[in-house]
């Protein structure tokens, strides 16, 4: 009986545990994908990580994966499951530009949850980065907007790794510990301080390895020939990146190895993600202008990762177009909760897509393109949108210019596509994706008939001339002498003669333009002013 007893208690318990689920959320800050060995489009130099790659065997690892450019607006897109242009989180609150901070009033992954299960233990550890610390009653937004424990880092950039500012539910503390290990720290006691049959969500949010550069504890990494100096960071930003991200990676082998031993790991869904690409500094691009802060594929492309007991064919890669705000769907998906879209007012529709039927293998992907954005309080020339589908890539600069790219065989983006001969496969991808975003944004009406434009683009390509221009505008001379109509994306009229060629345009605002010849049946090519 004694024996039976204790079979009964063993099943009882191992089944309560293997019928528990449970999602942890990691996102790295400022953390592209050519840092990592395991990725397709890896950089000449790598980092060795092997408690992050120790989730390829165990998961599905998407090879084409979206954020958006910065670290607010990729936050405000994953715990609400909206683009930024309907949040108003476009930028970094607080930071360069600013950006507005995400409404309180927001449905949120921690609100829905409770809503479903109030038993779903639910912490926010770590970086939070979506409202100023000021006023003080902004500290406790974490928890009005559904997390049961905050604490970490309010703002964006910590002042020192080592001598910091952390707030647990609203309440300030000066703290001393390296942040990283004290992040994974918070972690374990908050997972201890649970009854041991709570399901629990964990969204643990690293400042690394964001600036600033600097030497983590000796007993996290391997690089013992960095002295962390000033001029040695500076000569070496790259060294101590990694540096950064390897004790990254160690602190999260602890947290994996504590939720082993609490007989919680099996149970628990790992998302691993950075929430954008890195900056100029420690970017392993030629065109440093293309890193973070920008929607080329430098700025948005991230590492993404879910591994766990609801993946199903694991050790998988998954060519999907995902995007960060379908992480949203997709833990809600994992708990199980698919009545949530009932919750959902029609006046805050949710753009996430839930990536179950990859996790599950019943599908290959959730969506047919992806999109980022980035705007800010402060307007500057890299404020804009992007679409892609799985070849393609169209980018609308908000002040107007376009630009359009084969990611197939041009994933630097070197090639603007627009300003070259363009075949019929390149032309119906850019009309598909330029009609596709306006439809999503509801702007941009100067898609319209874009055929037409594309074809006559190819004629005149050689014949009107520089574009994108900056003063004046050249004729072949067979056109000479024509009389052309030059309008801009609002249909004013600009110019209209035969004298086109003698005109400066210098002073015109850099955009989108359009040159109609009146000789040849009035039809119209994009023109852009930069």
């Amino acid at each position: 009986m004694k024996a039976l007893f204790v079979a009964c208690y063993i099943f009882i318990f191992t089944s309560s545990i293997f019928s528990q689920r449970n999602v942890l959320l990691i996102i790295a800050d400022d953390l592209g994908t050519d840092y990592f060995s395991y990725n397709e489009d890896v950089g000449p130099d790598t980092v060795y990580v092997p408690n992050i790659k120790s989730l390829l065997s165990k998961g599905v690892r998407f090879k084409n994966a979206m954020s958006n450019p910065v670290c607010s607006a990729t936050r405000s897109g994953i715990l609400t499951g909206r683009y930024s242009f309907r949040t108003g989180v476009g930028g970094i609150v607080g930071g360069t530009g600013g950006s507005n901070q995400l409404d309180t009033s927001e449905i949120t992954i921690p609100r829905l949850l409770k809503k479903y299960n109030s038993n779903i233990a639910k912490a926010d550890i770590g970086k939070w980065h979506l409202h100023q610390p000021a006023p003080a009653s902004n500290l406790l937004n974490p928890n009005i907007m559904g997390y049961d424990r905050f604490e970490g880092p309010f703002i964006g950039q910590l002042p020192s790794y080592t001598n910091w500012t952390k707030y647990t539910n609203g309440v300030a503390s000066n703290c001393t510990n390296y942040a990283t290990t004290e992040n994974v720290n918070n972690s374990i006691s908050w997972l201890k301080s649970l009854n041991p049959s709570q399901p629990f969500f964990l969204w643990l949010a690293f400042n690394a390895p964001h600036e600033p550069l600097h030497l983590p504890p000796l007993a996290l990494h391997t690089f013992t020939t960095l002295s962390g100096t000033t001029p040695n960071i500076n000569a070496n930003p790259k060294a101590y990146f990694k540096a950064m991200v390897q004790a990254m990676d160690t602190e999260i082998g602890r947290l994996f190895d504590s939720l082993s031993v609490m007989h919680k790991m099996d149970s628990t869904d790992v998302i691993f993600i950075g929430d954008n690409g890195q900056t100029a500094r420690t970017a392993q691009i030629a065109d440093l202008t293309k890193a973070k802060g920008t929607v080329y594929q430098y700025g948005v492309h991230v590492p993404f990762i879910i591994a766990g007991p609801s993946v199903v064919n694991q050790g998988r890669t998954s060519d999907a177009l995902v995007n960060t705000t379908d992480i949203f769907a997709t833990v809600l998906d994992l708990f199980k909760y698919t009545a949530w879209p009932t919750q959902i007012p029609s006046s805050k529709p949710i753009d996430s897509k839930s990536l179950f039927p990859i996790i599950k293998n019943t599908g290959t992907s959730v969506r047919p393109w992806a999109f980022c954005e980035i705007f800010k309080l402060i307007t500057d020339s890299a404020d804009g949108k992007a679409m892609r589908n799985s070849d393609y890539k169209l980018i609308r600069f908000d002040y107007g210019k376009e630009e359009f790219y084969n990611l197939l065989i041009d994933p630097l983006e070197t090639n603007d596509l627009l300003i070259t001969s363009m075949t019929a496969t390149d032309i119906n991808n850019y009309n598909y994706l330029c009609t596709e975003m306006t439809t999503l944004v509801g702007s941009g009406s100067f898609c319209s008939s874009t055929v037409g434009i594309n074809e006559l683009q190819q004629t005149y390509k050689a014949k009107i001339y520089p574009n994108p221009f900056s003063s004046f505008i050249l004729l072949d001379s067979s056109l000479k002498n024509n009389k052309f109509e030059l309008t801009n994306n609002l249909g004013q009229i600009i110019y209209i003669g035969t004298n086109i060629e003698k005109q400066d345009f210098s002073i015109l605002t850099n955009g989108i333009y359009f040159l109609r010849n009146l000789n040849n049946s009035g039809k119209s090519i994009k023109l852009f002013k930069e």
